[in-house]
């Protein structure tokens, strides 16, 4: 988006809630002995991996998750130094410029470890790598049965270093779900069999969920994502604090009379003669259609309730007898703090999970800006 231009809507990142979510997942961590690599996929789960990443690194996290290779270079070429680990990408990937750059990669087969190596040997220089177990999410990793004969290859493999093993927990987000001891358990079986192939690894296992509920599964290095965002997978566990606030302003008002419909498809009719303000923003922005008649807004120190459906570049509120000044703020979700809907609200309404709400929000039209950036 040209920066020049007048913004239309825009996310607010909170960098010093990002510092106090790590710093404190960061002081979990290391109560266990443990290390912090702060997970900043998916462009830091929409927060923007660079800003997120050196906010991190400065309260704890010593190293940083990336999923895509490309992701990680990108980090490396903004000067980044600090450990990298990239775990999935597309077998055509060319691994050279990761291992080049000092960046830790996974192996979930033979045939994965065997591209490494070749890329290694390329390049001159052993590849740091973590090997990953399949544990029970039946996902990525490595399965049970394959598993001796991917730790004795790399173990033989000259051009490989294994930093370490690694899982990922399916219903750590429930604590007290069983699944999560019988993963530990497997997990604690991966361990023995690599130990017994000569291998001295790392362990890293824990989510945000288990870095709060499961200290006995910290091991090494645990692998906080979403609760470094203050999006708590565990509620009550602690007090995060949401970085991200989505916010826009009204840019007309009008009055309408009771029977008067609203947006698309009539769906929404005035029982009263009401004020309506609209707001330029809609699906194309990030707010979800299938919000329609389901959500509500912070204006002028109340929720206000959306008129009609979501369309692709606006949506109207119901004002009642109010009529907003041209230009007032319209948070359409915030920390929650003083009553506005959270990005959590929209996940629970639309029947999805907040991860899916923060990571959409980066769009062409909304501009991001940050606070505290200077701030250490």
């Amino acid at each position: 988006m040209n920066a020049d231009h007048p913004v239309r809507a825009e996310v607010v990142i909170d960098l010093g809630a990002i510092r106090h979510n790590v710093g404190l997942l960061a002081a979990r961590a290391a109560a266990s002995g443990a290390e912090t690599m702060s997970i900043v996929k998916a462009d830091g789960y929409g927060h923007g991996a660079l800003p997120v990443a050196k906010a991190a690194l400065q309260v704890g996290a010593t190293w940083l998750g990336t999923c895509s290779l490309a992701e990680a270079l990108d980090l490396r070429r903004a000067g980044v130094t600090a450990r990298l680990f990239s775990w999935l990408d597309v077998p055509e990937v060319d691994y050279a410029a990761a291992i080049e750059q000092d960046v830790d990669l996974s192996a979930s087969s033979p045939a994965e470890l065997a591209r490494i190596a070749t890329a290694a040997a390329r390049v001159g220089r052993r590849a740091r790598v973590h090997l990953k177990i399949d544990t029970g999410l039946s996902r990525n990793g490595c399965p049970a049965y394959s598993w001796p004969r991917l730790v004795k290859a790399a173990a033989a493999e000259p051009t490989v270093e294994v930093v370490a093993i690694w899982s990922h927990l399916a219903c750590a987000d429930e604590p007290g779900h069983p699944s999560i001891d019988r993963q530990a358990e497997r997990f604690a079986d991966a361990y023995a069999i690599a130990r017994d192939a000569g291998l001295d690894p790392l362990r890293h296992l824990a989510n945000s969920a288990a870095t709060l509920t499961r200290p006995d599964l910290h091991f090494d290095l645990v692998r906080p994502g979403i609760a470094m965002y203050g999006l708590n997978p565990v509620p009550q566990r602690e007090k995060l604090r949401p970085a991200m606030t989505f916010r826009s302003s009204v840019v007309l008002t009008k009055r309408i009379a009771a029977g008067e419909s609203v947006s698309y498809g009539h769906t929404w009719t005035a029982a009263e003669d009401t004020t309506l303000a609209l707001v330029p923003v809609g699906y194309a922005d990030g707010v979800p259609r299938a919000l329609s008649g389901r959500m509500s807004v912070w204006l002028d120190g109340r929720r206000r309730p959306v008129a009609g459906r979501v369309c692709m570049d606006q949506l109207v509120v119901d004002c009642g007898d109010d009529e907003p000044e041209i230009g007032a703020e319209v948070v359409l979700f915030g920390t929650g703090d003083d009553g506005e809907p959270t990005a959590r609200e929209w996940a629970h309404t639309l029947g999805t999970i907040d991860y899916e709400i923060v990571t959409g929000m980066y769009r062409p039209r909304v501009r991001r800006r940050y606070l505290g950036e200077d701030d250490v």
